[in-house]
């Protein structure tokens, strides 16, 4: 049973004083203290007056005294104990009161009775938080007596002690149990040792009383995440920062930078899709092809399959979930399915008198959906089989298809200036109305937003997680005459990128809206974008040139991991 026959923890070295204050047995202590003897006074001592209270800072919102105390605490636990105690002693702030060092060593010693005395005169404000202590107080009493067969007094602890403090009547009668019959203890004990107990009452006590453990360490994270955050061009996966400076990146982080030009399609290139895995990138032209690319070791993309067979021009493509097999449309006609290892058709799917006009897979992998030119929706196995349709104003000719990676959401263009989201089983539908007609729709990787193209030149975005709300616009970018297509990419997906009839590639960053690059090249109204989900510094570009351009960053210092990939930049004091 823990607590009774632990090794004696360090915290055992310190040794009380004769006037009752608690001492270094033999020097400074390596760990953090359990008493630095600098507060007589057993209750805790009073915050000061908000006009006496001491701050430093350029801003005035740090508090001198709660800072030498984070200090400590990381001193101590970073093993520099010597340091945390000459810190104690030369500012005059002590780590803990007097009456924490004195409850902290009852615990250790197994004082318990003492030990509930003295969280008494610790001064806590809030009753239920010194009734929750004394209770994982006394259940440490009650199964160290279990422990040395003390049955009846463990009883009596149970039933003068604990039973009165009137919390937690289901772990109680567990406790009962245990008295009445030995052999459940095992199932109800929770073997601690009294540090670990330590541990637990430290993290329930206010952080006014006990420093949380590592609290100099999240405050520093959480400065670094908010400037991480705050950096419109970070777009690395370096996680290391430099606290030497503040966190800055620069426009190196973002492709911007053609690095090869793709020529293969004989005609305007209308829809490029990076596969999951980010090894391949699909494409599809006016052409009535579609290309299957693949990104090698080097970075450069080849032809590794051209997919022939449709009779119109190919409008879109999608990847299953594996990336082994692809989907192509054809502008009002049919959908065909793919193997991606060897280029051949493997499925028709088709609907007499009635034309396909976009297509997805179900998150499995099991079915496809598509949308029908009759603006319906129709979910497929994967032999051809229908297996389930939607009837009505669901879908137009022109429009992008999604589900959510749950399966629970179709997503769809219904109306003009309209998208809806379908829920499959319960049928219940939800809509984003705009102002102005929609073009196209990307969903983002966790299903919770939705980017929104449309017609006046502005793109929104939208978080969908409950009722729809518009919370991002994107400006700057051309559109009169096309369907151009945008996207979410980089690290986290933090940017957006669109194309544009201006034959230009434009990027904000997703949180501010800020347009970070609009990229020459194209000589071609630019249709379509696709950010690599396995490398943030790859983004392809599709055009009415005939061409795809892949982008990359200005300055490539280190190779990828895993390949596939155009070098990643590491910022900021990063090796």
């Amino acid at each position: 049973m823990g607590g009774v026959g632990d090794e004696e923890p360090a915290l055992k070295r310190m040794k009380f004083s004769s006037k009752g204050k608690i001492g270094l047995s033999n020097g400074c202590s390596s760990v953090e203290p359990v008493g630095g003897g600098l507060c007589s006074d057993l209750m805790a001592r009073p915050l000061p007056s908000e006009g006496d209270e001491q701050v430093i800072g350029s801003k005035g919102v740090i508090r001198k005294e709660e800072f030498v105390r984070i200090i400590a605490k990381a001193l101590y636990s970073l093993g520099y104990g010597k340091s945390g105690a000459h810190l104690e002693e030369e500012s005059g702030i002590p780590l803990h009161s007097a009456a924490v060092n004195l409850f902290m060593q009852q615990i250790l010693d197994g004082n318990w009775d003492d030990s509930v005395a003295t969280l008494h005169r610790i001064g806590l404000a809030d009753e239920s938080i010194v009734r929750a202590a004394s209770f994982l107080i006394l259940e440490q009493k009650f199964f160290e007596l279990l422990d040395g067969e003390k049955v009846m007094e463990a009883l009596k602890t149970l039933r003068t002690e604990i039973a009165p403090l009137c919390i937690k009547n289901s772990r109680i009668r567990e406790l009962s149990s245990c008295v009445v019959s030995p052999s459940p203890r095992r199932d109800v004990a929770r073997v601690r040792s009294r540090s670990k107990l330590l541990e637990e009452l430290k993290r329930m006590l206010p952080p006014t009383v006990m420093i949380p453990e590592k609290r100099l360490e999240h405050l520093v994270e959480q400065a670094l995440m908010v400037q991480r955050e705050a950096c419109p061009f970070h777009n690395s996966l370096d996680k290391q920062m430099s606290l030497y400076s503040d966190h800055h990146c620069g426009k190196a982080q973002i492709p911007s930078k053609t690095l090869q030009i793709l020529e293969a399609h004989d005609d305007e290139v209308w829809f490029v899709q990076f596969s999951h895995n980010g090894k391949y990138l699909a494409s599809a032209s006016n052409d009535r092809s579609a290309i299957i690319w693949e990104v090698g070791m080097n970075g450069e993309l080849s032809v590794k399959h051209k997919l022939s067979g449709h009779q119109k021009s190919v409008s879109s493509v999608s990847w299953s979930p594996n990336d082994q097999e692809l989907l192509t449309c054809g502008v009002e006609e049919t959908i065909r399915r793919w193997d991606v290892s060897t280029g051949k058709c493997i499925q028709i799917y088709e609907k007499a008198g009635i034309g396909l006009v976009s297509c997805t897979w179900f998150p499995s992998g099991k079915y496809i959906l598509s949308g029908l030119s009759d603006k319906s929706i129709c979910m497929w196995e994967l032999d051809g089989k229908e297996v389930e349709s939607w009837k009505g104003s669901k879908t137009l000719k022109i429009s992008d298809l999604e589900i959510t990676g749950d399966g629970e959401e179709i997503i769809s263009i219904c109306k003009d200036n309209a998208v809806l989201l379908l829920n499959r089983e319960s049928k219940d539908e939800r809509f984003i109305e705009e102002y102005q007609t929609i073009t196209s729709f990307c969903l983002s990787k966790d299903s919770n937003f939705l980017l929104v193209n449309l017609l006046n030149q502005e793109i929104h975005l939208w978080n969908i997680e409950g009722e729809p709300e518009l919370v991002g616009k994107y400006k700057g970018h051309r559109r009169s005459r096309f369907v151009i297509r945008s996207c979410f990419g980089g690290l986290k997906q933090s940017f957006i990128a669109s194309g544009s009839e201006d034959s230009q590639v434009y990027i904000w960053h997703r949180s501010s809206g800020e347009l970070l690059e609009a990229l020459p090249g194209h000589s071609g109204a630019v249709n379509c974008v696709s950010w690599n989900p396995a490398n943030p510094h790859m983004l392809a570009s599709a055009s009415d040139d005939r061409t795809i351009r892949i982008w990359g960053l200005n300055c490539l210092n280190v190779k990828y991991p895993n390949a596939h990939s155009n070098g990643i930049h590491y910022c900021n004091g990063g090796t």
